[in-house]
């Protein structure tokens, strides 16, 4: 079998993959657009960054460490747009970044920012990867964060996002150089939306439960077609 370069995924298409879950995690919660740059960074080391750092790391198939370098004024325009997109009011929200509320309703975000990173590597590459809980710091310097990994040839990446607000925030990524390569055709295994089933479940109940229009009508008419041998 001869390979094409559609048979093979490295790290550019994690960091696409990844890249992805922070837009649509972060687009669905806060009721906003956030989007990411098209131009990637290749960089030598990965730091915690102020006004907030937070990072997780992963291991399994493959082991790396995702960071998520947050200003004072991206994290508070995401973490308001959240808390209010749920229906919480103004007057219940923190006001400064330094509060724990904020901190813990971004590492929320951040734990299902990366949680939909791992179920698509598990569908559409085949590989399991776990993550451990993501730790979120008010920081006023920079502190320089390697992966605890054995990392034979590690490559990391830094992405610029963009909230709706125009507020900046960054994503680094560090995974060992590593490929992907496709032995046979599959069929990457469809995203379930707990959602979306509960809502045709409920749909489905309420159908159920919903008399029938005209019945009354059908069954005259049956009984009167019968009569006369129709």
């Amino acid at each position: 079998m001869t390979l094409t370069t559609d048979d093979t995924l490295g790290t550019n298409d994690l960091l696409v993959t990844l890249c992805t879950s922070v837009t649509r995690v972060l687009s669905m919660a806060t009721n906003s657009q956030v989007q990411y740059s098209a131009v990637v960074q290749r960089i030598k080391k990965t730091y915690l960054k102020p006004d907030i750092g937070c990072f997780v790391l992963f291991d399994g198939g493959f082991s790396g460490l995702v960071i998520i370098n947050l200003s004072a004024d991206a994290a508070m325009e995401l973490y308001r747009s959240y808390l209010l997109n749920m229906g919480l009011s103004k007057d219940d929200l923190a006001n400064s970044h330094t509060a724990d509320e904020v901190s813990n309703v971004m590492g929320e975000l951040m734990n299902q920012v990366v949680g939909d990173f791992t179920g698509k590597v598990r569908r559409e590459m085949q590989t399991h990867i776990t993550q451990n809980q993501p730790k979120m710091l008010v920081l006023n310097k920079q502190v320089q964060l390697s992966v605890d990994a054995n990392l034979d040839n590690p490559e990391a990446r830094r992405v610029t996002f963009y909230t709706a607000g125009g507020n900046i925030f960054y994503l680094e990524l560090a995974v060992d150089s590593t490929e992907f390569i496709k032995l046979h055709d599959f069929d990457a295994s469809e995203e379930i939306d707990p959602d979306a089933i509960m809502a045709q479940t409920n749909q489905a109940t309420a159908n159920a439960n919903r008399p029938a229009a005209g019945t009354g009508d059908d069954d005259e008419t049956a009984a009167l077609l019968k009569s006369l041998g129709m």
